[in-house]
C-alpha cells in the first residue's frame, strides 16, 4: 500500500533514492522495482533486517531491472551518514509526526538531496488524526508514538523554511480513516483475535481491497480521499539557487 503517488512523483531508472524512516520498506521496494538505486534507512534494527531480507528475495526473483541496487541500513535521521547532495530523491513517509526535532530532519534531508532533486513527505492528515487522538489516548501516548498533528499549511511552511519548493499535494487512504477510528474507539491495543468484531470486519475489507484492487473500492477511495484521506502528501524540489535567492513557491 503506497502513500506516495509515483504518477505525481516521477522516478527514473538509476535515480539515487533515500527512503528515510523506511519502516517495513513499502516505498523502497517500489523504487527498487522501478530501477532506482535505493537506500532504505531506519533506526529500528529488526525492521532493517527484514527489509534487507526482502531486497535479497526480490533480487533472487528478478523483480528489479538490471542496474537497480538496494541497501538497507540502520541510521539516525538527524545525523545522516551521507555527503551533501547524495540523492536525487528522498522519501519520508509517516515519520515526521514521531520526531521532536522535525526541522532538524528536514534540514538533513535537504542537505543530502542534490539541487534539482525531489522530495516526498507524508504525514497523518489533521482532521482524521484529531479524531483518533480524541477517541484514544493510547493511540498517541505510547513510546515512539505521534507527538504532533500537522495542518497542511504548517508542513508546507516548514518545508519552505528548509529551502524546499513545494509543487503539489494530495490526500491518500480515505478507506483507512474509518478503520483507525474503529480501532481507537474499541481499543487501539486490541489486536488479532482480541480485536473487536467491527475492527476485524473492516480489516478484512482493507486486506481484500489491497489484494484484489476492485474497481468499486478504488472509486470509493478516490471519492473519499479529499474528504477523509488518512494521509497528507506533499511534493517539493530543492532549488538550484540558494533558498535566499529562490523565488517564492506558488
Amino acid at each position: 500500500m503506497l502513500t506516495v503517488d509515483f504518477a505525481r512523483f516521477p522516478l527514473a531508472a538509476g535515480d539515487r533514492v533515500l527512503d528515510l524512516g523506511c519502516g517495513g520498506g513499502r516505498h523502497a521496494f517500489e523504487c527498487y522495482r522501478r530501477g532506482a538505486r535505493v537506500v532504505a534507512l531506519d533506526r529500528n534494527s529488526e525492521e532493517i533486517r527484514e527489509v534487507a531480507t526482502w531486497f535479497a528475495a526480490m533480487e533472487e526473483a528478478g523483480e528489479a531491472p538490471e542496474g537497480a541496487t538496494a541497501t538497507a541500513m540502520e541510521g539516525d535521521a538527524l545525523a545522516l551518514p551521507f555527503p551533501d547532495d547524495s540523492f536525487d530523491v528522498v522519501i519520508i513517509s509517516e515519520v515526521m509526526e514521531h520526531i521532536p526535532d522535525d526541522k532538524g530532519v528536514l534540514a538533513e534531508m535537504v542537505r543530502v538531496l542534490r539541487p534539482g532533486g525531489r522530495i516526498a513527505v507524508t504525514v497523518p492528515r489533521y482532521g482524521p488524526e484529531k479524531v483518533c487522538w480524541a477517541l484514544s489516548d493510547a493511540y498517541h501516548e505510547v513510546e515512539g508514538g505521534h507527538i504532533r498533528i500537522y495542518r497542511g499549511d504548517e508542513l508546507l511552511g516548514k518545508m519552505r523554511e528548509a529551502g524546499l519548493r513545494p509543487y503539489g499535494t494530495h490526500h491518500a487512504h480515505g478507506l483507512h480513516s474509518p478503520y483507525w477510528w474503529l480501532k481507537c474507539a474499541f481499543g487501539v491495543d486490541r489486536d488479532g483475535e482480541d480485536a473487536a468484531l467491527p475492527v476485524k470486519a473492516y480489516h478484512k475489507l482493507l486486506v481484500w481491497d489491497i489484494m484484489k484492487k476492485p474497481l468499486a473500492t478504488r472509486l470509493a477511495e478516490r471519492a473519499l480521499d479529499p474528504l477523509i484521506g488518512k494521509s497528507f502528501v506533499a511534493y517539493a524540489t530543492k532549488p538550484h539557487l540558494p533558498a535566499s535567492a529562490a523565488p517564492d513557491a506558488k
